[in-house]
């Protein structure tokens, strides 16, 4: 079993517990409350940002283990918004990542306005509520955990909440998932399996992609010349958070890093 499967495996344990606390119903009518609030488009804002950089807030990774244990989401992700950050992603699973849904809620209590992604393990719609809910703008699919069918039901749903989908793909086979027309297509330097990083997977995987679309590199970006670079062949968005995190303060890191793209 690799490290995607062993997740993806206890995903859905962990969704049978939450389940059981706040059944389906009741997390689904809690949503219907708020089905007319207004939802800042992510995919809209990179394509307008300067800097096209969506600064992650991760606390802890499965390859590095602890990243930066006490960081606070309310400082992280205000100062994200601060210094320049397009969009901000936050990681939402516990056991692997050290996330929670309610570090959404809490940057949203802080005032952070940006685009958030909910950056976590989605195979079910249940999921999709509690993004929804937790006041995200876009939620993260990732080809290598579902079935063609799985992804276009769950993509459709979430349009339905206002939702906006960043679909991510990280090897030739995962491109036939592309004619689901997501919002963003999003091409991962980092092998799910193996967390084995190499930005040059998203260079040999760009051609594929639409021309017109919003294209975002995640994972592996350690300095502005590679953003450059990656600009230059088509690419609107960088997700970048192991850069900023592994250091005190997050958010001066994104400074310097923006100055210098």
């Amino acid at each position: 079993m690799d490290i995607l499967e062993e997740i993806v495996a206890h995903k859905k344990v962990e969704l049978e517990r939450m389940k059981q606390a706040v059944p389906a119903k009741q997390l689904y009518a809690r949503v219907e409350q708020i089905a007319d609030t207004e939802v800042a488009s992510m995919s809209e804002a990179i394509m307008k940002s300067a800097s096209g950089i969506i600064a992650e807030f991760k606390r802890k990774s499965p390859s590095l283990g602890w990243i930066h244990e006490k960081a606070k989401v309310e400082d992280v992700a205000k100062k994200y918004e601060e210094n320049g950050a397009a969009a901000v992603s936050i990681l939402a699973d516990e056991e692997y990542f050290g996330g929670s849904d309610e570090f959404i809620v809490n940057a949203r209590k802080a005032g952070v306005k940006l685009p958030i992604l909910y950056k976590n393990f989605v195979i079910d719609e249940y999921q999709l509520f509690q993004a929804r809910l937790s006041g995200a703008s876009a939620v993260l699919l990732i080809a290598a955990d579902l079935r063609k069918d799985e992804c276009k039901a769950l993509l459709n749903t979430a349009h339905e909440l206002n939702l906006e989908v960043l679909l991510e793909m990280h090897n030739e086979n995962d491109l036939k998932y592309m004619d689901l027309e997501p919002d963003m297509y999003g091409i991962n330097n980092r092998n799910l399996g193996t967390f084995i990083t190499d930005v040059s997977n998203s260079v040999e995987l760009v051609k594929y992609l639409p021309k017109e679309a919003c294209k975002i590199s995640e994972s592996g970006i350690k300095d502005a010349e590679t953003v450059n670079t990656l600009r230059l062949i088509g690419y609107n968005g960088f997700l970048i958070g192991e850069n900023f995190m592994k250091k005190n303060d997050p958010g001066k890191a994104l400074k310097e890093f923006i100055d210098k793209i």
